[in-house]
């Protein structure tokens, strides 16, 4: 549906508001005499509209009817958001409109921002959440991931629903409901119904606040919106059942705690799963100790930790768990007994130490009885590597009841050419680039690196950009067989990855990506992966679309950072 088929809708539309609000009689006052002046009309009749507060339903007004580029051009970047609607606590927002997007990835659909305010440029505006049309999200120290339930279904029977779901997302008609219960949760439910008759449901609930009016509003992400109406009726939410705790886990416990030290806890963590399915870590002060070691012998202690309340914080049949941890004598000497995986670092910037790499690494403890023992890394201490060539020391510290002891192991520091990403990890998505590197046709470039990575995604590696010289993209593709763009939709991809382990053995492994300008208006990309431990993968993407006259190349990462050698 076309703006003019969107105008003539809400003409219709129009015409019968006019009928209940002013009657036959002063239906004069909204005839159309001339196109000049239609969508004035249509303006001043919905603002009348939206003032009528019909028993149980309010009307809003629609200012922004058709949210977004239609040729899906406005992107994420871009912060087109459609009108913000305002709901008051006890109140529902029904809100329906016609959903477009390029089909390239899930996300580029409707996105649903809920926040205190509609002026994101105000100092107190923060979001509550933001709901994603994919069954993702993201949001403040309330949301939770694990409530967003989803009915997507494998409509074409190859066990992949997502593919089904970007088709059906096209053109379909979405209806989201957002309740703001008097309790002070928010209750999301999303239907769209596909123009090929399937239909999608998601859920998600998140506290907020109990007082205030929360807003909501879409955003378009490569994707835009026909808006048809928008009211807010009663809240339908009175009562948000409570639920039980159903376990506890600990992470992060001492296994090792020196005789004399009375700390059996350290920098534990306790997280409890509710029986709703959502989980939150809890404070030390709500746990109870039902077993507590004696910390003055020698020998493996047990430690039983129960936690006693309900979701909403009343007290309820107790659930627990324990873990073990050794009371030892004191440690009087450190012994590197398995060097780490990674025993050579490169290096090009200076600006900050690099952080060791203890993957592999066995340190075992001698005690002040004689005796000797294997401690974890967790027990231990690591000093960062300072950038700058040759043999340096890193300083390996147990931190015990009454000293430090330490010791230190020989890494040897290789400066490199040029590097992309900090030390530490933080780099952010499209904030760093390597240099752009232009790709004749018929022949290739190859950019030689080493890369180190916090571990905790497949994505925290670098990726690689296809684009013109005006950076103008063809695609994006990742080194975890994942991509986007418009030359990318084209291309074959094949890898021999283990994902079990990919994302542990990114660090200190030696890549070479190969860009190919194959001369007929395509491109490959290949990665040559080294693991530190010698094992070898590759991940290949064949066929990307490209202006073949015009190609050049650059890395880009987050999470990880990378030297490049050659």
């Amino acid at each position: 549906m076309k703006k003019s088929n969107l105008i003539r809708w809400a003409l219709c539309a129009a015409f019968f508001a006019a009928i209940a609000l002013v009657g036959c009689e002063q239906l004069d006052t909204y005839s159309i005499v001339a196109p000049s002046d239609l969508q004035d009309r249509i303006d001043s009749i919905a603002d009348a509209k939206a003032s009528v507060d019909t028993g149980d339903t309010t009307y809003l007004n629609i200012s922004t009817f058709i949210v977004g580029a239609e040729d899906n051009s406005s992107g994420w970047g871009d912060n087109v958001f459609s009108d913000a609607f305002s709901i008051p606590t006890n109140k529902l927002l029904h809100l329906e409109f016609v959903n477009h997007g390029s089909g390239v990835n899930n996300w580029n659909n409707w996105n649903l921002f809920v926040a205190n305010g509609d002026d994101r440029d105000a100092g107190d505006y923060a979001e509550y959440f933001v709901l994603r049309s994919d069954a993702y999200g993201w949001g403040n120290e309330d949301f939770d991931l694990a409530l967003i339930s989803q009915d997507y279904p494998d409509t074409d029977g190859d066990d992949d629903i997502w593919n089904d779901f970007r088709e059906t997302m096209q053109g379909a008609h979405v209806t989201l409901i957002v309740d703001h219960s008097i309790t002070g949760n928010a209750f999301v439910t999303a239907t769209a119904e596909g123009t090929n008759g399937t239909v999608l449901t998601m859920t998600y609930q998140q506290p907020v606040s109990a007082t205030e009016d929360i807003v909501a509003s879409l955003k378009c992400d490569n994707s835009y919106f026909e808006m048809i109406t928008a009211y807010l009726l009663p809240s339908q939410m009175t009562v948000v059942e409570d639920v039980n705790p159903v376990s506890i886990s600990v992470t992060g416990a001492p296994e090792f705690v020196e005789i004399g030290n009375e700390d059996f806890w350290g920098d534990a963590v306790a997280t409890v799963t509710f029986a709703d399915g959502s989980s939150a870590e809890v404070d030390t002060a709500d746990l109870s100790f039902t077993v507590v070691p004696d910390m003055t012998t020698l020998g493996e202690k047990t430690v039983v930790v129960a936690y006693s309340k309900t979701k909403q914080g009343e007290y309820t049949q107790a659930v627990s768990t324990f873990y073990t941890l050794e009371v030892t004598n004191s440690v009087t000497a450190l012994e590197v007994t398995t060097e780490p995986n990674i025993t050579e670092y490169y290096f090009y910037n200076d600006t900050m130490d690099i952080i060791f790499n203890t993957r592999g690494l066995v340190v075992t403890a001698t005690y002040s009885d004689g005796t000797t023992g294997v401690l974890s890394n967790e027990a231990l201490q690591f000093s960062g590597i300072t950038p700058a060539e040759g043999t340096q020391e890193a300083v390996i510290s147990y931190v015990g009841a009454s000293s430090t002891v330490s010791t230190t192991y020989p890494l040897t520091l290789i400066k490199g050419i040029a590097q992309v990403g900090a030390y530490d990890f933080s780099t952010g998505w499209w904030s760093q680039f390597s240099e752009d590197y232009p790709v004749p046709s018929g022949e290739s470039k190859t950019i030689k690196m080493y890369a180190y990575s916090n571990g905790i995604n497949n994505w925290n590696s670098p990726s690689t950009i296809l684009r013109k010289a005006d950076m103008t993209e063809y695609g994006v593709v990742r080194m975890d067989n994942f991509g986007w763009g418009d030359g990318y939709a084209t291309s074959t991809n094949t890898n021999d990855w283990n994902f079990d382990i990919f994302g542990a053995n990114i660090s200190g492994s030696r890549i070479e990506i190969t860009v190919t300008n194959n001369g007929d208006n395509t491109a490959d990309v290949r990665y040559d992966v080294t693991y530190a431990t010698g094992e070898t993968h590759f991940q290949e993407y064949a066929g990307i679309t490209v202006d073949s006259s015009d190609l050049n190349t650059a890395i880009v990462l987050e999470g990880s950072y990378i030297v490049i050698v050659e």
